[in-house]
């Protein structure tokens, strides 16, 4: 498959989402098991009714078979996303809400996959689009005060990282050429604020 020039130097989203498979959940199996062993590690054994944190990718896999619910994370109901997109709105725009690494991504899946254990799962796709659009607002603006020498966003997730990828590394790229064809180019004058 051909992808387009921007996706070359960056994950799919399916990518990041099967680097996040690897994140803990709490799961309440239905059936009992013994350990299973994989290579990636010892899990269970499996009791009906009784929380086990397991990889996301076991815990898709057993709730696609019938044998388990998915306990969502904490950060994932209305009330607590409702508080994060508030506190995002509120912050400066060079500040973002502490959100979990691949948070995008595992809400995906779980939305996707155990949307029945979830509580108003309609709104919580609401509130996370919501959250997503304001997140992106906050880095385009931030990538307007793109230097050659470094970009700094604590806080910004997986996902949002991959899709500023391409943009950012044109861009520092350009910048760097741009400071080695001339170095007093890219340097701020010291009277900036008189050319504003």
């Amino acid at each position: 498959m051909a992808l387009p020039l921007a996706l070359r130097n960056s994950m799919l989203p399916t990518e990041l989402e099967f680097i996040a498979s690897e994140e803990l959940v709490s799961i309440r199996p239905t059936v009992k098991m013994e350990k299973i062993r994989f290579i990636s590690g010892l899990y269970g054994p499996f009791v009906g009714g009784r929380l086990t944190k397991v990889p996301l990718w076991i815990a898709v896999n057993l709730k696609l078979k019938k044998k388990c619910n998915i306990d969502p994370p904490e950060w994932l109901n209305v009330e607590v996303l409702q508080d994060k997109l508030a506190v995002e709105t509120e912050l400066k725009s060079d500040q973002f809400v502490k959100l979990p690494m691949h948070f995008a991504e595992m809400a995906k899946v779980l939305l996707d996959v155990a949307s029945d254990d979830l509580d108003q799962p309609d709104k919580i796709r609401t509130l996370l689009k919501d959250l997503r659009e304001t997140r992106q607002s906050k880095i385009r603006d931030k990538l307007v005060h793109l230097n050659h020498r470094s970009l700094s966003m604590q806080g910004v997730c997986a996902m949002e990282i991959n899709e500023v990828r391409p943009f950012f590394s044109q861009a520092m790229g350009a910048m760097i050429q741009l400071n080695v064809a001339d170095p007093g180019l890219m340097d701020e004058p010291e009277n900036a604020e008189e050319y504003s």
